[in-house]
């Protein structure tokens, strides 16, 4: 999808669901790789990521997907500290895809 097919409606949910859920990435990644997850807040607060960051990013994200549709014997337990939607990863996808990257 490219920019000219996103609304600024899309843009701007799309904003706010990175915005939600890259801190709790960000947390994650401190966890067992302090010095990326360094390197990768400043790119964030730059919002500037590198293609490795992005693909990070994009992989935490689809990795985290709870509200599956799966009952608890078919899929991924949401106890996680933030639950994350097929359409959330969607959207950090779009997100991504209008930022430069390809995921």
């Amino acid at each position: 999808m490219n920019d000219s097919a996103r609304t600024p409606a899309t843009a701007s949910a799309d904003e706010r669901v990175v915005e939600r859920l890259v801190p709790v990435w960000l947390e994650e990644a401190a966890g067992y790789d302090a010095r990326a997850a360094g390197r990768a807040r400043q790119e964030w607060e730059r919002r500037r990521l590198s293609p490795d960051t992005a693909r990070e990013l994009a992989d935490w994200v689809t990795a985290r997907v709870t509200d599956t549709g799966f009952n608890e014997d078919e899929g991924p337990a949401p106890d996680g500290p933030v639950r994350v939607s097929v359409a959330d990863k969607a959207a950090v996808h779009r997100w991504l895809a209008a930022h430069g990257h390809d995921v």
